[in-house]
């Protein structure tokens, strides 16, 4: 069997070419014999490796981190570490980006800009702390916060996924349910009460008229439900219009509170995890503000930063230009006199995240029986229209 391959040599330049061997092992083992770092292996005349071009979840790609800080924090050279995943990982995806990001490494390119140019998806603040351990030395510690930061936001994602199953079942269910009176239940009372003299009270014309207007546009209805649907989705999909609409939802009362908070969360975890590496209070803010996703937070810490490099301490600058509680304030004046700012800036990181945990599952709590109040209107208030439009033909006394 002829296998074509990419690879890169130990001078670090790319070469290509194809091989007999007996299977994908043993093309890698021929390879290596010649010290051959693989980049790509498929076979001649055939697709990519089965699953090769599938990206790995997030859960897996923190289980390879924590394998690569593991090999660093035991003394291993950061290019023999990423070369050794490179040839362990079982995954062709990972497997293929580890090698791209060995050969990046052994061409003398930067961890951090490396990480960056490579194709794993990890969150923004992962390459402000490579970069930051690079400069302080200290990359195995500050890969490892970057670890913690990012399982906490899988571990919140995750439960909100799981609380929002059943909710999302009961309002599917519930508009269907809706839907179907409005089209197979309402027209037929409609046509049916509409032969009859007899007044109809409000409501009842209201709820026979919505159900065949209904009717009458039902394909009109439905194309537009896809291309809005289609338009949303590709919206989404932009950066510019994620952030219009993630600014627009931080100006909502309640959840820009939310927002604002798991924000300033994240914000406070990278830029302690910044400061215990020791790196440069100007510069640790600088790379912590980079991460915060809300327009106008982000322009509060820019000018933040401004005011400590004009030499005002940190507490007061916040204290002018971003929202903190008056814990946070506190808490941040208590770490500046005391010199464990860190410590601190953790404690308010995990402060905020307890809040915008209790927030959510309060949230949740609510969102159930609300949906169940809504849609249980909505068909009450129907079958009530229905009710009173016959008992008005008939003139039956209730």
């Amino acid at each position: 069997m002829r296998y074509r391959y990419r690879a890169v040599n130990p001078q670090g330049e790319a070469t290509q070419g194809t091989l007999n061997a007996t299977g994908a092992r043993e093309a890698a083992r021929q390879l290596r014999r010649q010290n051959l770092t693989v980049l790509a292996l498929e076979e001649a005349g055939g697709g990519a490796r089965r699953g090769g071009n599938k990206p790995p979840r997030p859960g897996e790609l923190v289980l390879v981190l924590h394998q690569l800080t593991t090999l660093l924090v035991s003394g291993v050279t950061l290019n023999e570490s990423v070369h050794s995943l490179a040839q362990a990982l079982q995954q062709p995806f990972l497997r293929q980006a580890f090698a791209d990001l060995a050969a990046q490494l052994r061409g003398g390119t930067g961890f951090a800009a490396a990480l960056r140019h490579s194709r794993l998806a990890l969150p923004e603040y992962f390459y402000q702390l490579a970069e930051a351990g690079e400069l302080t030395g200290k990359l195995a510690e500050a890969l490892r916060g970057g670890i913690v930061q990012w399982q906490y936001q899988l571990e919140v994602a995750n439960e909100l996924r799981n609380a929002l199953i059943y909710p999302s079942i009961l309002i599917i269910s519930g508009i269907a349910a809706v839907v179907l009176m409005f089209v197979l239940v309402v027209p037929k009372f409609a046509v049916l009460l509409g032969k009859s003299q007899a007044p109809i009270p409000l409501l009842s014309q209201l709820i026979l008229g919505i159900g065949m207007a209904f009717n009458r546009h039902l394909l009109e209805l439905g194309v537009g439900a896809v291309v809005l649907a289609v338009v949303g989705g590709f919206a989404l999909r932009q950066r510019a219009w994620r952030q219009k609409l993630l600014d627009g939802a931080a100006r909502l009362p309640l959840f820009g509170v939310w927002l604002g908070q798991a924000e300033l969360g994240r914000w406070a975890a990278l830029l302690g995890a910044l400061l215990q590496n020791r790196v440069e209070l100007l510069r640790a803010l600088e790379l912590s503000g980079r991460g915060v996703r809300l327009t106008a937070l982000r322009a509060g810490l820019q000018q933040t930063g401004m005011a400590v490099r004009q030499g005002i301490s940190l507490s007061q600058a916040l204290e002018e230009h971003v929202a903190l509680d008056a814990t946070g304030h506190n808490l941040i004046r208590v770490g500046e006199r005391s010199g464990e700012l860190p410590r601190m800036l953790q404690s308010l990181a995990a402060l905020y995240g307890d809040s915008v945990r209790q927030r959510l599952k309060r949230f949740l709590l609510l969102l159930e029986p609300l949906a169940i109040l809504v849609i249980g209107g909505v068909i009450g208030l129907i079958m009530i229209g229905i009710v009173l439009a016959i008992t008005a033909v008939n003139d039956i006394r209730i």
